[in-house]
């Protein structure tokens, strides 16, 4: 009996002991970091846009850990390099979801990109905020888009050269992928709408890190030179920039002659090039590092003194810097990183943006944005020649294209990134 006593006594201690253990794993289970997820290319073609974006979220998640972190929580920051190569964005992200288990994710710059990974976030029911301009023509739960919108930035940028500069022709000219071709469909409807002819429009597209500028340039030259004011719209994106704006040098053609207005241009991109031939030329966004604001000052002084006096700041990181102080904001409001709770938090949360606005997300999961022009100084920044009169909703479906002008995307009142207004059908995340 009392070898019985004893085996039950021993036995009861180790189950009471291994119930212990497993409340106090739980406990430290509780104060694990919270691990933020960074896919930005550190390497190929996109890497001279999206390492700084990197280093960017490392800076944001350093601050927040200073300031005492998130829900009693320290971040820690999971960064992954799918290296230019969409396809391997798809690998990293799952990579990053299921391997590493982030709570969330800041990442992508081309929409090839996002497109490659939208079915994993879908699928594993990730957040990924995105902080590119973009396209549009797509809405999806799980994204959170604080780039710019096609209304935020190309339809205004032709606006200024049409009715401030007296543009009337137009040669769209992109890199070969999704962004480009959709936003110049966007455009090319929007420019017949307005009246323009189609002669008078010029259409064309090159590889990504296509390097060999000289026949095409000589060809924009020659449309610029039929008598009518001529001017680019640039969607190239990545490397490609750097020899395209040596050849227009090399070619003579300045701003005065055919101004190039890009939307993929921005301070880290000319930080790499003699800009002394590019002056005047003109890049469309929702912030420049010159602008003057007491938070723009702070952020930039904040980067420098992190990265070095040389290293200057751009709209994507604005994007996430506005994106990462929205999801804080979430996280606290739910009282937890699930991302269901914090995507039903996320809708009407405002925070400030560095241009001395206020950033709102809308239930289309877009933000509100100022929208600037600005010109290129000979020191590599911009001198804002034109902006709108507050900010601009972001609309994921554009007005100028037959079947998105009837399309509505509201995960709040209506669930759906894809509601057709006149059937009352929602059909999925993607028009196309």
């Amino acid at each position: 009996m009392k070898l019985k006593n004893a085996c039950f006594t021993i036995c009861l201690s180790v189950l009471l002991g291994a119930c212990g253990g497993s409340e106090e794993a739980e406990s430290d289970a509780s104060m694990d970091p919270i691990k933020v997820g960074v896919l930005h290319s550190l390497s190929g073609s996109m890497a001279i846009s999206e390492t700084t974006l990197k280093d960017t979220v490392e800076m944001l998640v350093a601050d927040q850990n200073a300031n005492g972190g998130l829900l009693g929580r320290q971040l820690e920051a999971v960064v992954v390099d799918p290296a230019s190569d969409w396809p391997l964005f798809a690998e990293r992200a799952r990579e990053l979801l299921e391997s590493e288990q982030v709570d969330v994710v800041f990442g992508c710059w081309t929409s090839v990109s996002r497109k490659s990974v939208l079915p994993v976030f879908e699928e594993l029911n990730g957040l990924l905020f995105y902080p590119v301009q973009y396209e549009g023509e797509e809405s999806s739960r799980n994204v959170i888009y604080t780039g710019a919108a096609p209304n935020q930035q190309a339809i205004p940028a032709v606006d200024y050269l049409m009715n401030e500069v007296g543009i009337e022709r137009w040669v769209l000219e992109g890199t070969d992928y999704v962004y480009p071709r959709t936003t110049n469909r966007i455009l090319e409807a929007y420019l017949k709408q307005q009246g323009v002819a189609d002669e008078d429009i010029s259409i064309n597209y090159t590889p990504f890190s296509h390097s060999d500028w000289q026949t095409r340039v000589s060809e924009i030259r020659d449309f610029g030179s039929e008598g009518k004011p001529t001017a680019v719209v640039s969607t190239i994106n990545g490397d490609a920039n750097v020899p395209f704006y040596l050849e227009l040098a090399n070619q003579e053609v300045s701003a005065e002659d055919i101004p190039v207005v890009a939307f993929s241009v921005g301070e880290e991109e000319l930080s790499g090039l003699d800009t002394e031939p590019l002056v005047g030329h003109l890049a469309a966004w929702n912030y420049f590092q010159s602008i003057e604001s007491p938070v723009n000052s702070q952020f930039i002084s904040s980067w420098q003194q992190r990265m070095g006096a040389d290293r200057t700041t751009n709209d994507p990181m604005e994007a996430h810097y506005i994106g990462f102080n929205l999801w804080t904001q979430a996280v606290q409001a739910a009282g937890t990183t699930d991302v269901d709770a914090v995507l039903e938090a996320l809708p009407g949360l405002e925070t400030p943006n560095l241009t001395g606005g206020t950033a709102t997300l809308l239930n289309n999961h877009h933000l509100t944005k100022p929208v600037f022009i600005g010109e290129v100084r000979a020191d590599g920044q911009f001198d804002v020649v034109w902006q709108t009169d507050g900010t601009v909703p972001g609309d994921a479906w554009t007005d100028y294209l037959p079947g998105s002008e009837d399309t509505e995307a509201d995960w709040v009142e209506l669930n759906c990134g894809n509601y057709n207004t006149q059937t009352g059908v929602c059909s999925g995340t993607n028009f196309e």
